[in-house]
């Protein structure tokens, strides 16, 4: 039993029950409108902390979606601030006769946190499920003077004809354009028929996901042809599996990222449908790399960041082996020896 207590308290150091969550609420728009914050334990004053926004799909609210993507798990090891807003009437893509423009209501709760909190002003992230992953877009075309990377699951990008046409054939919107190159993670099912998450877009609305990859690619000066890997299929029993696809090379060593889930569905990974991944790790192992500069330490050649990221790397294990250097499958309470296709090897104990 001494054992096992140790071995818990290695891997999980800042483990704590002094958390805060509290529901709150802002005066925007001459509106009452409500977020959820979640500021771990190990927050302080002293150090410049991220924002993390995470945006409901439509008809949700900022606490449902902590049950969807619950990042207060990797908050309290990463040290960034987790923020739940809630959509006016469970909406963020509002269209006439409604006013609402609720990029800048995201602009009136940065502003509100930064009065209270150190916030990093360069590290502000959003991501979301659905129409929220939608509207992450919308803050990385329209927002981008305040946020440094996004990610969307399960939600398409509006094209720039719908973006821009006026209402009531579209929103009349600006076109996209970010001031600064911007990471983009998305991870999209094959079997997504959502009309607004479709893999294959609905034209003239929605782009498919290869139009989205071209697009930012395009507008970060990446690589034209993406590395790809399979994502190990640790779960055979879900009905799909992953591929992730990087496009490198960008401006400020920005990158864009897809993780294909073939046989997914309308899906929030690690919470349902595919369980070969888990969304929220790999949204926040990827967005915390970049600042609003572009990757952390890019001109360096060795990026780091002080923000606890999960795992640095993009990398896949190639194998799994025991002391005596035979490959086997994963195991509990002894040690492993996992191999990546970075040519680096790790020694960790799974403890039960």
């Amino acid at each position: 039993m001494t054992n096992k207590i140790l071995a818990l308290l290695f891997f999980y150091p800042f483990f704590s029950t002094a958390q805060n969550q509290e529901s709150r609420t802002i005066n925007y728009g001459g509106e009452i409108r409500e977020y959820v914050i979640y500021v771990p334990s190990i927050y302080t004053s002293s150090n410049p902390t991220p924002l993390m926004f995470s945006f409901h799909g439509g008809g949700g609210d900022g606490q449902g979606m902590i049950g969807l993507n619950d990042m207060r798990p990797i908050a309290d090891t990463a040290n960034f601030i987790a923020v739940y807003p809630s959509g006016a009437e469970g909406a963020w893509m509002h269209k006439v006769p409604t006013t609402y423009n609720d990029i800048y209501f995201v602009e009136a709760i940065i502003d509100a946190l930064s009065t209270e909190f150190n916030v990093d002003d360069e590290r502000i992230y959003a991501c979301g499920y659905s129409e929220g992953g939608i509207f992450s877009y919308e803050l990385a075309c329209r927002l981008s003077n305040r946020i440094a990377a996004v990610a969307s699951v399960s939600g398409s990008m509006m094209t720039d004809t719908y973006r821009s046409d006026p209402a009531p054939n579209g929103y009349g919107f600006p076109v996209c354009s970010p001031s600064h190159p911007t990471a983009i993670m998305f991870i999209p099912g094959t079997l997504d028929m959502n009309p607004h998450s479709m893999y294959n877009g609905l034209s003239p609305y929605y782009m498919s996901a290869s139009e989205i990859s071209t697009f930012w690619s395009t507008q970060n000066n990446t690589n034209l042809s993406p590395t790809v890997n399979p994502v190990p299929d640790v779960n055979t029993s879900d009905g799909s599996s992953v591929e992730r696809s990087v496009w490198e090379g960008g401006d400020n060593c920005v990158r864009v990222e897809e993780l294909k889930v073939t046989g997914g569905d309308h899906d929030w990974p690690g919470t349902f449908g595919n369980m070969d991944i888990s969304a929220s790790n790999e949204i926040w192992n990827f967005v915390s790399k970049f600042d609003i500069n572009g990757l952390i330490d890019c001109n360096t050649g060795n990026p780091t960041s002080s923000y606890g990221i999960i795992d640095f790397q993009n990398r896949n294990i190639l194998a799994i082996t025991d002391i005596l250097g035979r490959k086997t499958k994963e195991l509990k309470n002894i040690p492993l020896f996992y191999h990546y296709d970075d040519g680096t090897v790790e020694q960790k104990i799974v403890v039960e």
